[in-house]
């Protein structure tokens, strides 16, 4: 099972989406996962986002939920603001258990979670009384105004057989990620052949099931090296690779460092 990072300490956690950057694009745009659920909230600027295997634009006064454990990436452009609120599950928010793309048009609607984040800001930044508990009903509010636009918006597109396939593939890569599975691996696992498997994540993503699979354990190695003490060897065994040279290899093919450059260059 996945090693993912953990939940925010208490009940929720706000980051400007500019913030997620630093570091390096890598931190938004690679496929990466959390423990705890995310709300992408975006005021401007435009880009394109992968959830579950399927790439959809985005814009100003979206609203994207990524369930826990679910793969994901985005691009931030400098002209992209907006924030991401982190839920932690222990918390208990209602939140949906699938991903949702809402583009919120309404003005009444984007002025309510404007509304709400601001309190929120104010409650994480000062030193009130009965802070905890106010950032938690804050919470739950937000996870109320995020059920009311999924029942209110128009009803996203229904899956059809090739987004069901890509996104049952992530979810297995989310699941044996430190199994050393390779694409002919998960491909019979899901009952089809490599090709089939390659073919329908570019039909849903534009990228094929091998890219996504090098993708996600590159980001997963990145932040193995950044997160823990743990040896580039034992990184390696953990990611399933069978040798620390031929991790070594494939890391820096994909980031042009060798994992000891990269920790080395960011812990610096």
């Amino acid at each position: 099972m996945t090693v993912l990072p953990a939940a925010p300490v208490g009940p929720l956690r706000l980051v400007p989406m500019q913030r997620l950057t630093n570091g390096g694009r890598w931190r938004t745009e690679a496929m990466r996962s959390y423990r705890m659920p995310v709300l992408l909230w975006f005021t401007r600027g435009q880009g394109r986002i992968t959830v579950a295997g399927r790439t959809r634009g985005y814009g100003a006064h979206n609203a994207v939920y990524v369930p826990p454990r679910t793969m994901h990436g985005f691009e931030v452009a400098a002209q992209v603001f907006g924030t991401a609120i982190f839920f932690n599950e222990a918390s208990g928010f209602e939140v949906p258990d699938v991903p949702c793309h809402l583009r919120i048009r309404d003005a009444r609607a984007q002025g309510e979670i404007s509304s709400l984040l601001e309190q929120l800001q104010r409650e994480v930044h000062g030193d009130r009384p009965l802070k905890e508990q106010a950032i938690a009903h804050y919470g739950g509010l937000l996870g109320v105004w995020l059920q009311r636009q999924r029942d209110e918006t128009e009803a996203e597109e229904p899956e059809s057989p090739a987004m069901s396939l890509v996104r049952r593939f992530t979810e297995a890569v989310e699941n044996q990620l430190y199994t050393g599975q390779s694409i002919s691996d998960y491909a019979e696992l899901l009952g089809v052949t490599p090709t089939h498997l390659s073919r329908v994540c570019n039909q849903t993503c534009g990228r094929p099931a091998s890219e996504l699979l090098a993708d996600r354990l590159t980001f997963e190695a990145r932040r193995l090296l950044l997160d823990t003490s743990l040896p580039i060897k034992r990184v390696a065994e953990v990611l399933g690779y069978n040798s620390a040279a031929y991790f070594t290899r494939a890391f820096h093919n994909r980031t042009g460092q060798t994992p000891s450059d990269f920790r080395d260059a960011r812990r610096a």
